[in-house]
Protein backbone atom coordinates (compact mmCIF):
# COMPACT_ATOMS: atom_id res chain seq x y z
CA UNK A 1 0.00 0.00 0.00
CA UNK A 2 1.17 3.52 -0.15
CA UNK A 3 1.51 6.55 2.01
CA UNK A 4 2.07 9.91 1.22
CA UNK A 5 3.89 11.47 3.37
CA UNK A 6 3.86 15.34 3.70
CA UNK A 7 7.12 16.63 5.45
CA UNK A 8 8.07 20.21 6.45
CA UNK A 9 11.67 20.71 6.33
CA UNK A 10 14.30 22.75 8.52
CA UNK A 11 14.54 26.31 7.00
CA UNK A 12 17.99 26.60 7.63
CA UNK A 13 19.65 26.18 4.03
CA UNK A 14 23.07 25.28 4.51
CA UNK A 15 21.83 21.68 7.06
CA UNK A 16 19.69 20.91 4.11
CA UNK A 17 22.35 20.73 1.55
CA UNK A 18 24.50 19.08 3.43
CA UNK A 19 22.20 16.75 4.07
CA UNK A 20 21.20 16.30 0.39
CA UNK A 21 23.16 13.92 -1.28
CA UNK A 22 22.90 11.33 1.81
CA UNK A 23 19.23 11.93 1.73
CA UNK A 24 18.83 11.11 -1.98
CA UNK A 25 20.96 8.10 -2.00
CA UNK A 26 19.02 6.85 0.09
CA UNK A 27 15.54 7.51 -1.61
CA UNK A 28 17.48 6.00 -4.54
CA UNK A 29 18.18 2.88 -2.34
CA UNK A 30 14.09 2.75 -1.40
CA UNK A 31 13.63 2.93 -4.96
CA UNK A 32 15.50 0.43 -6.24
CA UNK A 33 14.01 -1.99 -3.32
CA UNK A 34 10.39 -0.87 -5.05
CA UNK A 35 9.60 0.53 -1.35
CA UNK A 36 9.34 4.49 -3.18
CA UNK A 37 6.72 5.34 -5.27
CA UNK A 38 7.66 8.82 -5.79
CA UNK A 39 9.40 11.84 -4.38
CA UNK A 40 9.99 15.40 -4.37
CA UNK A 41 10.51 18.72 -2.87
CA UNK A 42 8.18 21.71 -2.77
CA UNK A 43 8.90 24.64 -4.82
CA UNK A 44 8.42 26.60 -1.86
CA UNK A 45 11.13 25.47 0.17
CA UNK A 46 8.45 24.07 2.44
CA UNK A 47 9.05 20.11 2.94
CA UNK A 48 8.62 17.87 0.47
CA UNK A 49 6.34 14.96 -0.58
CA UNK A 50 7.71 11.17 -0.44
CA UNK A 51 4.96 8.30 -0.91
CA UNK A 52 6.48 5.21 0.00
CA UNK A 53 5.17 1.76 -0.51
CA UNK A 54 4.88 0.04 3.04
CA UNK A 55 2.60 -2.56 5.00
CA UNK A 56 1.63 -0.74 7.14
CA UNK A 57 1.87 3.36 8.58
CA UNK A 58 4.47 2.37 11.03
CA UNK A 59 6.49 1.21 8.44
CA UNK A 60 6.49 4.13 6.06
CA UNK A 61 7.25 6.36 8.96
CA UNK A 62 10.11 3.56 9.97
CA UNK A 63 11.46 4.50 6.20
CA UNK A 64 10.90 8.08 7.04
CA UNK A 65 12.83 7.86 10.17
CA UNK A 66 15.32 6.07 8.55
CA UNK A 67 16.54 8.84 6.13
CA UNK A 68 19.38 10.80 6.60
CA UNK A 69 17.10 14.20 6.83
CA UNK A 70 15.49 12.82 10.12
CA UNK A 71 18.69 12.01 11.15
CA UNK A 72 20.33 15.62 9.97
CA UNK A 73 17.13 17.22 12.13
CA UNK A 74 15.90 17.99 8.19
CA UNK A 75 12.57 16.82 8.95
CA UNK A 76 10.51 19.17 11.41
CA UNK A 77 6.90 17.88 11.14
CA UNK A 78 5.36 15.45 8.78
CA UNK A 79 1.86 13.76 8.08
CA UNK A 80 1.81 9.85 6.87
CA UNK A 81 -1.69 9.08 5.13
CA UNK A 82 -2.78 5.80 3.20
CA UNK A 83 -2.83 6.94 -0.38
CA UNK A 84 -4.49 5.29 -3.14
CA UNK A 85 -3.35 5.59 -6.81
CA UNK A 86 -6.72 6.64 -9.17
CA UNK A 87 -5.56 8.04 -12.00
CA UNK A 88 -1.50 8.64 -13.05
CA UNK A 89 0.16 9.53 -16.08
CA UNK A 90 3.79 7.96 -16.97
CA UNK A 91 4.08 10.40 -19.84
CA UNK A 92 4.30 13.52 -17.39
CA UNK A 93 7.09 11.69 -14.64
CA UNK A 94 10.55 13.06 -14.73
CA UNK A 95 13.33 10.72 -15.75
CA UNK A 96 15.25 8.38 -13.39
CA UNK A 97 17.93 11.05 -11.38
Amino acid sequence: MKYAAVIEYLQDKATVEAARPAHRAYLTSLLEKGQLFASGPFEDGYGALIVYEADSPEAAEALLKADPFHAAGVFVRWTVRPWKVIFANAELLPAKP
